[in-house]
């Protein structure tokens, strides 16, 4: 199966989600697989045809568009009122957040090492999907995701979430500047570092899932996947900079209210 669930979100029954691989899509060369990230060089019709799989696969209802923002690293959200062409990069919506409360709405995070984050009320039909890299973690991108779905009407007690496949620590060697900033910021941040041989090691997933805890989410789980180290199923950003490849591919992670 392409796509990877979470057990907590599967127990909802109006959501549709999966944190998809690379596998099994139309793309080619050093995009090979399911590439869904209209901001990398492939073609454009590989990239359309890698979404609508996304869609058919999840049984999610065909002419309703699977929404995604022009990511920039930021702590920016945006509240889905009506849908736009995520092929536009000129219009398409600068932010690394998507909040929605309507039915048949589907909300993709594009991801090539960074986290993706899937958000759901379990009582009422409240999603959000977030993007969090360490700049965007650090800044308050889940913080003011959160906020929006309070506002939405969702309740703190009541909202799931699940940390889809990233970079592991293992993989997410960093430099002293790197741990030095992390530590002027929160000294106790020096928990999510391992040093080993003059180097640093970030453990993401963990910063991520702490930074839920603090916003008081209670209800997540975790998953395991290592994108940089699983080139079969996953994109990643640093083992394509490790080769100096020209592009790379990103996966989707989608989430969706439906009828």
């Amino acid at each position: 199966m392409p796509y990877i669930e979470s057990p907590l979100l599967k127990t909802i029954p109006w959501i549709k989600h999966g944190f998809f691989t690379r596998e099994d899509g139309a793309s080619k060369g050093i995009y090979e697989g399911r590439n869904c990230g209209p901001g990398s060089s492939d073609q454009l019709e590989h990239i359309k045809a890698n979404r609508n799989l996304v869609l058919e696969e999840l049984d999610a209802l065909p002419l309703i568009p699977l929404l995604s923002c022009y990511q920039i690293h930021s702590n920016q959200t945006i509240t889905v009122n009506t849908p736009w062409d995520v092929y536009d990069r000129a219009n398409c919506p600068q932010a690394d957040a998507m909040i929605a409360n309507q039915e048949e709405t589907y909300l993709g995070i594009l991801t090539a090492d960074c986290t993706p984050i899937l958000f759901a009320d379990k009582t009422q039909p409240i999603i959000a999907a977030a993007h969090a890299g360490w700049k965007g973690a650090i800044s308050g991108i889940i913080e003011n995701t959160i906020s929006e779905m309070i506002k939405k009407g969702a309740k703190i007690d009541n909202i799931v979430v699940s940390i889809g496949p990233s970079i592991a620590q293992h993989s997410y060697e960093v430099g002293q500047e790197f741990y030095d900033n992390f530590l002027k910021q929160d000294k106790t941040y020096e928990s999510f570092f391992l040093e080993k041989e003059n180097s640093f090691y970030f453990d993401l997933k963990a910063f991520v899932a702490s930074k839920l805890k603090e916003a008081g989410i209670m209800h997540f789980d975790i998953q395991p996947q290592d994108t940089y180290a699983d080139e079969k199923k996953f994109y990643s950003f640093r083992r394509t900079t490790h080769r100096s490849e020209k592009d790379y591919g990103r996966q989707i992670s989608m989430i969706g209210i439906q009828k």
